[in-house]
C-alpha cells in the first residue's frame, strides 16, 4: 500500500530588515539644491548575495507601499505587497536572486522623511523637510547599494511610482543596470494624475488637525483628510469593471436606502475602510511629499524634451509592461517609453496584459505576467551566468 506524500508550499523567504545611515554636512544633496545633513535608509533584503555580487535585484515600491515586499508588514501584520512575486520558486526566486527594497526618501517606514527629527532644531521636520524628487529617491538607493558593495544590478523592477524609479535608474545610472522592468508607469506625470494628487493634498491640508503640517507637535493626526486622500486615490487604482464586478450597487448590511449619509452601498463602505486602514500606517506629510515627487517627474525635461535622449547611454535589456484596463497609467504612456527606447537603439520588449482589474493588476495574480517577468529575469540571469545560490 503506497503512502500519501504531502506536497508542501515553499517556505516564505527569510527577510533581513536593516538600516543604512549616512551623515555629514551634505549627506544627500537634493535636486532642489537643498541638503539632508543626516539620512537613514530603511531597507529589507531577501535571499543571499552571491560571491560575484552579480545576482542583486532592486525592487522599487509604489506611492503607498514600502520595503516589506515579501514579509509581514510590522505595522499592519499583513503579508508583503509582492509576496506573489518574491520568494523561493517564484518569479524573483530568492534561491537565485538577492532582492533589495528600500523605503523611499520622504517615506514613513524608517527612511528619513517629514516625521523625523531635524538635527538642526531637535523637532520633527514637518513642512521644513525639503521637497524631494524621484531622482532624489534613486540617488539614495544608489548610496545604499554603494554601502552594500553592489556595483551592478542584475535587474531593477517596479510598478507605478516604482516604475518611475526604474526609468530614473535607466537614465541616471545606465552602467549599473543589466536589465530593467518599468511596469504600469510613465516617463512624466499627466495633468490628470497631478489633478488627482492635488485633490488628495488639499483634503489633508483642509483637515484642522493638519495644523499647518505641524500636527506631531500638537499630538494629533489629520486622519479625516488623509483618509479622504486615500479614498480618492484608491478609485484610480481600480477599473469600472472591477468595481462593478466586486460591488455593483449592492447595499451594505441593509435591505433599503437609509435616506441619510451613512455608507448605504458596499463600495462606500469599502472606500471608508481603505481610508481608515491607510491612516494607521501612513504619515500625512509623507503623502504630500511623495505625491509632489511624482508630479514633478518628467524624464525628458533634462534632455531638451526628447525622451530618447534620456536613454542614450543605456545598454540594458528592458521589458516595458502595461495593462489594458489601467487608466491611471494607460498603455499609451508605456508605448511612449518603448518608442523612445527604440529611437535610442535600446534592447527593448513590450507586453500589454489583458485584465480588467485596473492599475493595481501588477500587485495581483496574473499568470501571464508571472510567466513573462519570470522568463525575462531568468534570461538576464542566464546571460550573466547567475546560478542558484547554495
Amino acid at each position: 500500500m503506497s503512502e500519501a506524500v504531502a506536497v508542501l508550499a515553499p517556505a516564505p523567504p527569510l527577510a533581513n530588515v536593516a538600516e543604512a545611515r549616512f551623515a555629514g554636512p551634505r549627506a544627500l544633496t537634493l535636486d532642489s539644491g537643498q541638503v539632508l545633513p543626516e539620512l537613514t535608509v530603511a531597507y529589507t533584503t531577501y535571499g543571499e548575495l552571491n560571491a560575484a555580487r552579480s545576482n542583486a535585484v532592486l525592487v522599487c515600491h509604489a506611492l503607498s507601499l514600502d520595503q516589506h515586499v515579501a514579509s509581514d508588514n510590522p505595522v499592519t501584520g499583513r503579508p508583503g505587497w509582492w509576496d506573489l512575486m518574491v520568494g523561493p520558486g517564484k518569479v524573483f526566486d530568492t534561491r537565485r536572486f538577492f532582492i533589495i527594497c528600500a523605503n523611499v526618501v520622504g517615506g514613513c517606514m524608517g527612511t528619513t522623511g517629514p516625521k523625523d527629527i531635524n538635527p538642526a532644531t531637535g523637532q520633527s521636520y514637518g513642512l521644513s523637510f525639503p521637497v524631494i524628487t524621484i531622482g532624489d529617491m534613486v540617488k539614495a538607493e544608489a548610496m545604499l547599494l554603494d554601502r552594500l558593495g553592489i556595483a551592478e544590478l542584475l535587474c531593477v523592477v517596479g510598478g507605478s511610482m516604482g516604475g518611475m524609479q526604474v526609468l530614473e535608474w535607466m537614465a541616471t545610472y545606465p552602467e549599473r543596470v543589466v536589465s530593467a522592468m518599468p511596469i504600469a508607469t510613465a516617463a512624466k506625470h499627466s495633468a490628470q494624475n497631478i489633478a488627482f494628487h492635488e485633490v488628495g493634498r488639499q483634503a489633508i491640508m483642509a483637515d484642522p488637525d493638519w495644523c499647518g503640517g505641524d500636527y506631531q507637535r500638537h499630538g494629533v493626526v489629520p486622519s479625516k483628510g488623509l483618509a479622504v486622500a486615500r479614498m480618492a486615490a484608491h478609485i484610480t487604482y481600480l477599473s469600472e469593471a472591477a468595481l462593478q464586478r466586486k460591488f455593483g450597487r449592492t447595499l451594505q448590511d441593509r435591505q433599503h436606502f437609509s435616506y441619510a449619509f451613512d455608507a448605504d452601498f458596499q463600495v462606500e463602505s469599502y472606500l471608508r475602510h481603505q481610508g481608515r486602514s491607510f491612516v494607521e500606517r501612513f504619515d500625512a506629510n509623507s503623502y504630500l511629499y511623495i505625491t509632489r515627487a511624482m508630479d514633478y517627474f518628467d524624464l525628458a525635461a533634462d534632455h531638451g524634451g526628447v525622451l530618447a535622449g534620456a536613454f542614450g547611454k543605456l545598454k540594458s535589456r528592458v521589458c516595458v509592461a502595461s495593462f489594458t484596463s489601467d487608466w491611471l497609467f494607460p498603455t499609451a504612456e508605456s508605448k511612449k517609453i518603448v518608442h523612445a527606447l527604440n529611437a535610442a537603439a535600446a534592447n527593448v520588449s513590450f507586453v500589454e496584459f489583458a485584465t480588467d482589474t485596473g492599475h493595481d493588476a501588477f500587485l495581483l495574480d496574473v499568470p501571464e505576467m508571472f510567466a513573462t517577468f519570470g522568463g525575462f529575469v531568468s534570461s538576464a540571469a542566464d546571460h550573466r551566468g547567475v546560478k542558484r545560490v547554495g
